[in-house]
């Protein structure tokens, strides 16, 4: 379980250090590898080729101390000191090096002419003995050469003790191995070093994320992000974004079921109320009916606030459908009949053309005409009028709701689309909603929305361009 723990750590500096070194390991090790065995072979190769070459030089200097006056003779000294010659270099130096190589000289037959003390008991060459070869002598083992005189019938043996190829070995393995021993664990600790530097803009990022403000609409800023970072960054700033556009809809949706619900279920309360308090029959089963008129109302009303809610959340983006606006500007009105009664108000529909049709969402175009028309039976002066006109334009349906109330004045009209905005002299008890679903039921269409002067006089004309698409 803990070596599982170590292969798998738990943080992402970890697992980068891990891997990094993984790598390292994987690629210096075989190289160190391969480059010991190269180096080994190497250096066999040198020391034959050493022994080689001191064989033949001995052969010269025979030759030139003419040696083959010993051939025959069986009262030489054969043993020559391995000290012969030379000053005596310290104990150390003679056992490690002077010991560990030899010669001999044969005569054509066999017999020892000249020979080291450490090689003087080793049996002459035969014929069909190769150059090179490896033999036991004095408990040691031996690298020898054998050098053949063909002219003179003279053998030189050279030969080496595997001794000092293994110094150079160990030699040789130390080189390759304690760079790897001593320098990985310096190299773990950069490997962390340079881990932790290159990740620092994460630590950044999660510092940024901490202190930013709940509802903050605000795009997290990382100075000098790295290339690899960015995309997360922009990835993360739209998710963000559109988790607060969502919780924005969210309020959005409550300040619109309230708006929204307050006339109908007010006016089924009144029904009730009047049926509960008369005695008369007749007066009874009416306030019933349209006690029963308006909530069914109130259910249709539902039904289309849950439906602009999917609309909001974008569920039903790809569900537009082929509109009439005529038939939609009709049912709003039948639907607010009782309200245009009880305000007093003259409301005329002037239309060009039978029908409008446009792409969008019933619901939502549904709820902008009832929200303008309310807005205007609202605002209208006493006995005053409303007029709602709809034409089909050479780019774009136009809605037009005019009234000749009060009016809102030309520096305050961009801010009437913030949510719960009431003007000073509106009129009745609304909480300043009906533009602002007005303005999102246009952006939902891609429609623009104007605040111009009435015709009347007084008052206010909000045109509705809604774009024609095929």
């Amino acid at each position: 379980m803990r070596l599982a723990r170590l292969l798998k750590p738990a943080s992402l500096h970890g697992r980068l250090r891990l891997l990094i070194i993984l790598v390292l390991l994987a690629v210096l090790l075989p190289l160190g590898v391969l480059s010991f065995h190269r180096t080994i072979t190497e250096v066999d190769e040198l020391s034959d080729g050493r022994l080689a070459q001191s064989a033949r030089t001995l052969q010269v200097l025979i030759e030139h101390a003419d040696m083959q006056a010993l051939q025959g003779r069986d009262d030489v000294d054969t043993l020559v000191p391995i000290e012969a010659g030379r000053s005596h270099p310290p104990e150390r130096h003679r056992n490690t090096y002077e010991s560990e190589v030899g010669f001999q000289v044969f005569d054509g037959a066999g017999r020892t002419l000249l020979a080291t003390a450490n090689l003087a008991a080793m049996p002459p060459p035969t014929a069909g003995d190769a150059d090179f070869q490896d033999l036991q002598q004095g408990g040691y083992r031996w690298r020898v050469f054998t050098l053949r005189d063909i002219a003179d019938g003279m053998v030189i043996r050279t030969g080496e003790r595997y001794d000092s190829r293994h110094d150079i070995m160990h030699a040789v393995w130390l080189e390759h191995s304690l760079p790897l021993l001593i320098g990985l664990p310096l190299l773990a600790l950069l490997v962390g070093w340079a881990v932790r530097r290159g990740l620092r803009p994460l630590e950044v990022l999660t510092r940024a994320l901490s202190a930013r403000e709940p509802g903050s609409h605000e795009p997290v800023q990382l100075p000098a992000a790295p290339l690899e970072l960015q995309p997360v960054l922009a990835a993360l700033n739209g998710q963000l974004a559109r988790l607060e556009d969502a919780l924005e809809r969210e309020r959005r949706f409550s300040a619109d079921v309230a708006h929204e619900l307050r006339t109908p279920l007010a006016s089924a309360m009144i029904n009730l109320e009047s049926a509960m308090a008369t005695t008369d029959p007749a007066e009874l089963k009416t306030g019933l009916g349209s006690a029963q008129h308006g909530i069914a109302g109130l259910a249709r009303r539902i039904e289309q606030l849950l439906a602009l809610a999917r609309l909001e959340a974008g569920a039903a983006s790809s569900q537009r459908s082929r509109v009439d606006l005529v038939a939609v500007a009709m049912g709003v009105i039948e639907e607010l009949s009782p309200l245009i009664a009880d305000s007093g108000v003259e409301l005329s529909f002037a239309r060009l053309t039978p029908q409008v049709s446009v792409q969008g969402y019933e619901a939502a175009l549904a709820a902008l005409l009832r929200n303008l028309l309310e807005n205007a039976l609202r605002h209208a002066s006493a006995g005053g009028q409303v007029q709602l006109s709809i034409e089909q334009g050479e780019h774009a349906a136009l809605i037009d709701v005019i009234d000749d109330g009060p009016g809102i004045p030309a520096e305050r009209r961009a801010s009437v689309f913030a949510r719960f905005h009431r003007e000073a002299v509106s009129h009745g008890d609304g909480y300043g909603l009906g533009l602002s679903i007005v303005q999102r039921a246009a952006q939902l269409h891609d429609a623009t929305i104007e605040l111009l002067d009435s015709p009347y006089g007084s008052g206010l004309r909000v045109r509705v361009a809604i774009p024609l698409r095929s």
